[in-house]
C-alpha cells in the first residue's frame, strides 16, 4: 500500500528538544545516580541521544513490552517480553519511552516498576499524545505534545519501517488519502 510521509518535527528541532530534556532530567536528579530504562524498540534512538547528554552518573537497562497482536491493533493487556537485568530497589529510575499514546503500556510499566521499590520513578517520553489517552498517566518529562496522526521516525515505526529517519513524520497510507 502506498504511503506518504509528512514531516511534523525536523531533525534539528528533535536534537534541540532532546538536549533540553537532558538538562531538565539532570536538574531534577541534581547529580544523584540514575538508572535510565529504555523501552525497546521504539525508544532506542531517543534513549541513546538522551543519556549521552545527561550531566549525572547514569546506568542503563532495557526492557521490552509487546502491546500489539499484529502491526496496529492494541492488545488489552501488555506482555513483558524482556525484563530488566538490574534490580531497581532503592534506585532513582527514569523510564524512557518513545510515545505516550493510549497510556496503557506506560501505566503498566510504571506499576510493575513501582512494585519493585525504586527510590524514585519518573517517566520521560519523546512524544506525549493525548488524543487517544485511555488511562490516567503521569508523564514527568515530555519532548513534544502532539495531537493527531500516526507518527514514524526517530525510532518510531510502522511494521518495522521508518525507524531510522532522523525527524518525526506523520505516516499517511494511500487508503487514508483517498477516504
Amino acid at each position: 500500500m502506498p504511503e506518504k510521509l509528512i514531516q511534523v518535527v525536523d531533525a534539528e528541532a528533535v536534537r534541540v528538544r532532546v538536549g533540553k530534556l537532558a538538562e531538565s532530567v539532570s536538574e531534577a536528579y541534581r547529580g544523584e545516580p540514575l538508572l535510565a530504562v529504555c523501552v525497546l524498540k521504539g525508544a532506542f534512538l531517543f534513549f541513546a541521544d538522551l543519556v549521552r547528554r545527561l550531566d549525572l552518573p547514569v546506568q542503563v537497562d532495557f526492557l521490552r513490552l509487546s502491546s500489539y497482536q499484529d502491526d496496529s491493533s492494541p492488545k488489552t493487556r501488555p506482555i513483558l517480553v524482556k525484563d530488566l537485568d538490574q534490580d531497581v530497589r532503592g534506585l532513582n529510575v527514569l523510564l524512557v519511552d518513545d510515545i505516550a499514546d493510549t497510556g496503557r503500556s506506560l501505566k503498566y510499566l510504571q506499576e510493575v516498576l513501582q512494585k519493585r521499590g525504586p527510590k524514585t520513578l519518573k517517566t520521560c517520553v519523546l512524544i506525549n499524545k493525548q488524543e487517544r489517552r485511555e488511562v490516567d498517566l503521569e508523564v514527568d518529562f515530555s519532548g513534544f505534545d502532539l495531537e493527531k496522526g500516526f507518527l514514524v521516525g526517530y525510532g518510531l515505526d510502522y511494521a518495522e519501517r521508518h525507524r531510522s529517519l532522523d525527524a518525526l513524520y506523520e505516516l499517511v497510507l494511500e487508503e487514508d488519502v483517498q477516504a
